[in-house]
C-alpha cells in the first residue's frame, strides 16, 4: 500500500502507486497518476490533469499542474507530463498547456528545480538539467539536456536553451542558447563555451579544443550564419560528431542566438 499520510486529500480519480509516499496536508486532484516511489513531502499540491513518473521528490508548497496563466486559457483539458528521478523544490510552480500548442507542458528526467523554479505552459524541458533559484520560464520555451540556468534568470517565451550550455545567474534571454555556450547578462550576451562543464563530464581535449574552433567560426569570424554552417558541415562535421549538436541550434533558432 502506498504511504498516505491521514491529512492528506486524495481525488477518487487519482492513481497512486503502492510505492509512492503521499505526506501530510498534500492535495492530489482529479485524473493524477504518481509513479513509483515518488514522495510528495508535505503541503504539495498536485492539482489535476497531471502524470508523474517514479523516483520524483517534490517539497514543500510546490504548485504542479495548475492552470496556465495564459489569458487565453478557458479551461481546456491540457496536460503536464514528468518523467523520472526528478527534484522539484520548495515553492517551484510548473503549469499544464494550453490549447494554442499542444496541450502539453512536459519535462523530463534526471532534473533538479530548485526554490521558487517557476515552468510556464506548454515548455519542453529535456533531461539532465539544473535551473536555480527564481528561475522563470515564460511559455512555449524549449530546454534541451545538461543545461544549468544560473538564479533569478529568466527566458522570455517561445526561446529555445539547447544542449550542455550555461546561462549565468541573473540573465535575461531574449533570444536562443546555442548548445555548449555560456552566456549571461541582461540582455545576454555569448560569453564562451562551458568548458568547465564539459571537462567534468570527461571529454576528450580534442573534443574541446574542436568545440573551440566550431564557436570561433560561429560568433567570432564575421561569417554569416549560411556561410558558418557550411564550414562546419563540411570542414569540423567529419572530425567531430558533436558539432552537430551546434548546427542542430543554428538550423532550428528562429528568433536567431545569443551573440
Amino acid at each position: 500500500m502506498s504511504q498516505i499520510h491521514p491529512t492528506a486529500l486524495i481525488s477518487p480519480s487519482a492513481t497512486i502507486d503502492d510505492t509512492a509516499t503521499i505526506g501530510p496536508y498534500c492535495i492530489v486532484g482529479d485524473e493524477v497518476t504518481i509513479g513509483a516511489h515518488t514522495i510528495l513531502h508535505r503541503h504539495v499540491v498536485v492539482t489535476k490533469l497531471t502524470r508523474i513518473g517514479e523516483h520524483n521528490q517534490f517539497y514543500q508548497f510546490a504548485s504542479i499542474g495548475e492552470d496556465s496563466q495564459d489569458l487565453k486559457y478557458a479551461g481546456e483539458r491540457t496536460w503536464l507530463e514528468i518523467g523520472d528521478h526528478n527534484t522539484v523544490r520548495e515553492a517551484c510552480s510548473l503549469h499544464r498547456g494550453t490549447a494554442q500548442d499542444k496541450g502539453l507542458t512536459k519535462i523530463g528526467s534526471h532534473n533538479l528545480l530548485m526554490v521558487n523554479t517557476h515552468i510556464a505552459h506548454d515548455c519542453l524541458i529535456g533531461d539532465h538539467n539544473v535551473l536555480a533559484n527564481n528561475v522563470g520560464i515564460a511559455g512555449h520555451v524549449i530546454i534541451g539536456d545538461h543545461t544549468i540556468i544560473g538564479g533569478n534568470s529568466g527566458i522570455h517565451q517561445f526561446c529555445r536553451v539547447d544542449d550542455y550550455s550555461l546561462v549565468g545567474g541573473a540573465s535575461l534571454i531574449l533570444k536562443d542558447v546555442a548548445a555548449f555556450t555560456m552566456v549571461s547578462g541582461n540582455p545576454a550576451g555569448a560569453h564562451g563555451l562551458n568548458i568547465e562543464g564539459m571537462r567534468r563530464k570527461g571529454w576528450s581535449q580534442p573534443t574541446i579544443d574542436m568545440l573551440r574552433r566550431a564557436y570561433r567560426i560561429i560568433f567570432r569570424s564575421g561569417l554569416t550564419t549560411v556561410q558558418a554552417l557550411s564550414v562546419l558541415q563540411e570542414d569540423l562535421l567529419p572530425k567531430e560528431p558533436k558539432i552537430q549538436l551546434l548546427i542542430n541550434s543554428l538550423e532550428q533558432s528562429k528568433r536567431g542566438v545569443v551573440r
